[in-house]
């Protein structure tokens, strides 16, 4: 399979941004206790690629990203968002209805929305929410930036560090700092649905 991979030519800001994606990508696959060859054996890469992502030697194209976090068990979407400074004006992408890229989880069915523009400082997408009692999650989800979310149907409850547990139905919104621990369950007989937006 042909590795899609391209130099880094951008300035800090994306230095960085691939920097904290390698990092990510590197305690995801020590978590497992995988070695280089391991990890990309099961992502379907070559050892050395794997390295150099990690280091921030080359940027990974989106289908080389999507594999590690499915190898990795990287469950988090804020992985996909990259740096937004990246020099290019007048771009667009269009994501016909139900056919965003899917990304399960033990709690959540994403549905990743305008996918292959990867360096962008926002991260649409509409999850679907599957857990149904706040012990499903092994831990608080939590990552940087800010997150907006937006009830489309049904109903659930926001369960957050400092706040009172916060009962949402469909039309309501919430927009907050998605580095405090944070989770949804679903309540209504259907599994409620959010539009998300991440922010960096």
């Amino acid at each position: 399979m042909a590795e899609e991979v391209q130099k880094d030519v951008s300035g800090p800001e994306s230095a960085d941004d691939g920097a904290a994606l390698g990092l990510s990508i590197r305690d995801a696959r020590r978590a497992k206790g995988w070695t280089l060859e391991e990890a990309g054996r099961a992502a379907g890469i070559g050892r050395s690629t794997l390295s150099k992502i990690e280091n921030n030697q080359t940027r990974p194209s989106f289908d080389i990203v999507r594999r590690l976090t499915q190898a990795l068990d990287i469950s988090t979407p804020q992985l996909f968002l990259q740096s937004g400074q990246s020099g290019i004006s007048g771009r667009r992408d269009f994501t016909p209805k139900g056919a965003g890229e899917i990304r399960k989880t033990a709690t959540y069915l994403h549905e990743l929305l305008c996918p292959e523009l990867t360096s962008k400082r926002m991260l649409p997408y509409i999850a679907t929410i599957t857990a149904r009692d706040i012990s499903e999650f092994d831990t608080w989800v939590r990552h940087s930036g800010e997150e907006f979310m937006y009830v489309l149907s049904g109903e659930l409850i926001f369960v957050s560090e400092h706040y009172r547990p916060l009962p949402m139905k469909a039309g309501d919104s919430l927009y907050y700092d998605s580095g405090m621990g944070h989770g949804c369950i679903s309540t209504s007989k259907e599994d409620a649905q959010v539009l998300w937006v991440s922010l960096e």
